[in-house]
């Protein structure tokens, strides 16, 4: 909501927020560096490094926002393509860090902000209408199936535990 109020309601252009959140995310990520010496979502353990986290994720939600946007809009690539060329940009890391050794801390963020774009593409792919080069499901359904998809995997892993590794 953030990018959108600040294109839609302020008519700011899309290359404009989406620089501004690429600068506000450096900044946090510098200023988390600088004060606790690492980025490892594996060290969130104090509400400082909690509070720089939720600000990263914040800001990459406005970011992928914005950047989605801008490559279906300003770009012409449309929200599908935009998406494809997301899934492609998310697999870069991944392979940085598999083939060249990048560490593993810069390859899971950049991924993770990647994220942000492609899901947001995407979700405007199904949402939006035809004319606007979607699949006219609308934004409303979209939400509600994936938030129904989330809370379903998200449950699983909390019965299941799948995901906790023993010590």
């Amino acid at each position: 909501m953030a990018a959108d109020v600040l294109h839609i309601g302020l008519g700011i252009p899309y290359i404009i927020t989406t620089i501004f959140f690429m600068v506000v995310l450096a900044i946090i990520f510098v200023t988390w560096y600088v004060n606790e010496k690492t980025l490892s979502i594996h060290s969130i353990y104090t509400m400082h490094r909690e509070a720089f986290y939720w600000a990263t994720i914040l800001t990459t939600f406005a970011l992928g926002t914005t950047a989605g946007d801008i490559t279906a809009i300003n770009m012409h690539l449309g929200y599908f393509y935009s998406g494809v060329m997301f899934v492609v940009l998310i697999a870069i890391p991944a392979l940085f860090y598999w083939l060249f050794r990048l560490n593993a801390i810069f390859a899971y963020w950049l991924a993770y902000i990647v994220t942000r774009p492609l899901g947001a593409s995407f979700a405007d792919w199904m949402g939006v209408s035809h004319i606007r080069g979607g699949l006219g499901i609308g934004t409303g359904w979209v939400s509600l199936g994936l938030t129904i998809i989330i809370l379903s995997l998200v449950g699983y892993l909390g019965v299941t535990r799948k995901d906790v590794k023993d010590i």
